[in-house]
Formats: structure tokens, C-alpha cells, sequence
């Protein structure tokens, strides 16, 4: 009994071991990052502890990068490094056209399928009364002005085919049609529910290629 009381005595004032508070911090950082649960951090930041301290070094300056180097182009909103984008200061651009996306990945997706050469506008997001996202946080009432150019003639929604995407189209489409312009749509090669950041190229292509007018 008294061996029973001692040993309990000893687990109460027993100091559990923690991480140091350098990596603890670390671990915390990455576990606010989506999809990551503290397991993960716990090996990203294992792995980096292991890493070459010159190879760590330029992680760590490309991080401080990240803020100091990119800023949104305000004529379109995508995430860029010069404001104007590239894009939007490309003379050789077709300007009498601009594709609506969500944000700046599906933008780099459109990009990549070569088959889009017109402007573009980022909103920011889509509608989501779940987490609520309201059109008036996204980035419409600028779009509504860039509409006003005589020069635009048409406007291609190019949103996820899923609720949400469906539901900002809608939205927009109602908002565009005093303006008089063509509003179309990507075709239906893509399958509901589906990203178009990580759509192949080809699908994408052929999507935007044989959009449909709404």
C-alpha cells in the first residue's frame, strides 16, 4: 500500500516530456494550414530538422517572399508580382473578352490549356451561405465596371460545375443582363463536383473551347 502511494506520488510530480518550445511552435503554425493535423506538422516539421541548412535557409526566404513580393493586380485581382498583372498589360491580349474564375489557380489553369488568349476577372470565391460568403465580398462591383468598356463583348463564367459555382453563376448572369453582352459558360465536358485546378489541360481546353452561351 505504502509502495502503491509512493509511486502514485512520483506520477503526479513527474515532469512530462514536451517538445521544445521552437518546434512546438512550429508544429502549431502548420496545423492551421488546411488539411493538416498536428500528426503531419509533426513530420513537416521532423523532416525540416533533418534538412540541409542551406536548403532551409531558402524555404525559409522564400516564405518571407511569399508577403514582401506578390500583390493583387487591381485590375483583375489575381495574386501577382507587378500591378498591373502581365496579363492585363499585354497589348496583344484580346480585350473584347474576360473570363470570370474564383481565384488565381483556376486562372493558372485556364493558362495552362494555351487555348484562351482574352483578359481575366478573379471575384475571389464563390457564394456560400455556409461559410458565409456573401456577393458583396467578393470582387463583382469592379467587374460591373470594367463592363462598362465598349470594347467588351463577351464574358465566359468559369466557375466549378458544383453548387456553389452553379449558384455565383446564376447570381452574375442576373446582374449582367442589362449590359447587353454575351455571357457564356464552359461546356459540359467536365464532371459535376469537379475542380478546375486539377482538371487535365485537354478537358479544360475543349471545355472552354466549345463553351456555350447562357
Amino acid at each position: 500500500m505504502r509502495l502503491l502511494r509512493s509511486l502514485q506520488s512520483l506520477a503526479m510530480t513527474a515532469t512530462t516530456m514536451k517538445y521544445p518550445a521552437s518546434i512546438q511552435n512550429l508544429i502549431d503554425h502548420f496545423s492551421k494550414l488546411p488539411t493538416v493535423g498536428p500528426k503531419t506538422a509533426e513530420r513537416y516539421v521532423f523532416y525540416l530538422l533533418k534538412a540541409h541548412p542551406e536548403w532551409l535557409q531558402a524555404f525559409a526566404q522564400a516564405m518571407a517572399e511569399l508577403k514582401e513580393k506578390t500583390t493583387v493586380c487591381q485590375t483583375c485581382f489575381t495574386i501577382a508580382e507587378t500591378n498591373p498583372c502581365s496579363i492585363c498589360s499585354d497589348s496583344k491580349r484580346n480585350r473584347s473578352i474576360i473570363c470570370l474564375v474564383a481565384d488565381t489557380r483556376d486562372l493558372l489553369a485556364i493558362e495552362a490549356t494555351k487555348q484562351y488568349h482574352g483578359l481575366y476577372h478573379v471575384i475571389g470565391g464563390v457564394i456560400n451561405t455556409i461559410e458565409n460568403i456573401k456577393p458583396e465580398s467578393l470582387n463583382i462591383k469592379p467587374l460591373l465596371n470594367r463592363l462598362k468598356q465598349p470594347q467588351i463583348k463577351e464574358v465566359i463564367l468559369a466557375f466549378n460545375p458544383d453548387f456553389e459555382g452553379e449558384t455565383t453563376s446564376l447570381y452574375i448572369v442576373k446582374l449582367l443582363k442589362p449590359y447587353k453582352i454575351k455571357i457564356t459558360r464552359l461546356a459540359k465536358g467536365l464532371p459535376m463536383g469537379a475542380d478546375l485546378e486539377y482538371a487535365d489541360e485537354i478537358t479544360l481546353g475543349n471545355a472552354l473551347k466549345y463553351r456555350n452561351e447562357m
